[in-house]
């Protein structure tokens, strides 16, 4: 089966070139020109990626970006931005609502669809079940899932395969730039600056005290360090 893109904009040429461009690779693209029905038809059915539009008729994709990542079943699904808002804040801003690429307008239909290629390989799950569990700390890679305390935490799907990464290299000191390597590949909108705001969202989900963190440490002109409690 072909993976489904929902697409959310309201400039129907656009949506339908981006429709054209997008089946043409493979995939099957789903049109909403308002924000209405997107988030029901996603929640009887996940789409492998959501394409959004920050301004539509009826609300903005940044409204739908927040709501997608406060959604238990379709936090982790990943979302590419399409707009023609290209400043530094309005990435920061959509980076800190969870989007995990940036395409502005006018954009190549040829690299829009490498870009959203290049997203879903970022968020392949593994092919066999591996989990990480310390303390009231549960990570499970294959079901992209973090328990807390006992309790299911929603992450992005990037904040996800960060921790993952860094819980599973513990003691290691890693550069921003590598963890961007590593984690995000050849994402354009992810910068350096990017990693520090993962970095907090990450420690005010596991750590107690997010202002004096057990587990990801900060180490200064370096980067970041993920410490594993000692077993006693």
């Amino acid at each position: 089966m072909s993976q489904t893109i929902f697409v959310l904009e309201d400039d129907q040429d656009i949506s339908r070139l981006v429709q054209h461009h997008l089946e043409a690779a493979g995939f099957t693209a789903r049109l909403y020109h308002t924000p209405v029905n997107l988030i029901p038809d996603a929640e009887r059915q996940a789409p492998a990626l959501f394409l959004l539009d920050v301004m539509v008729p009826g609300g903005d994709g940044l409204d739908v970006c927040r709501r997608l990542r406060n959604h238990p079943g379709l936090s982790t699904v990943p979302i590419i931005f399409l707009t023609a808002r290209a400043g530094e804040n309005d990435r920061v801003l959509g980076l800190e609502l969870g989007a995990d690429d940036y395409i502005t307008k006018p954009f190549a239909t040829r690299e829009m669809v490498a870009r959203v290629k290049a997203v879903l390989r970022r968020f392949e799950r593994p092919s066999s079940p591996s989990i990480i569990s310390f303390e009231e700390v549960v990570i499970d890679s294959n079901a992209m899932q973090l328990k807390v305390r006992g309790e299911i935490v929603t992450t992005t799907a990037t904040e996800f395969r960060l921790l993952d990464y860094l819980a599973r290299h513990p003691g290691r000191v890693f550069s921003r730039d590598r963890l961007l390597d590593a984690v995000c590949g050849d994402a354009r909108f992810v910068t350096p600056r990017s990693v520090d705001v993962y970095v907090r969202r990450i420690r005010e989900k596991i750590e107690l005290d997010a202002e004096n963190p057990r587990y990801l440490k900060t180490v200064r002109g370096a980067g970041y360090r993920f410490e594993l409690p000692k077993a006693e």
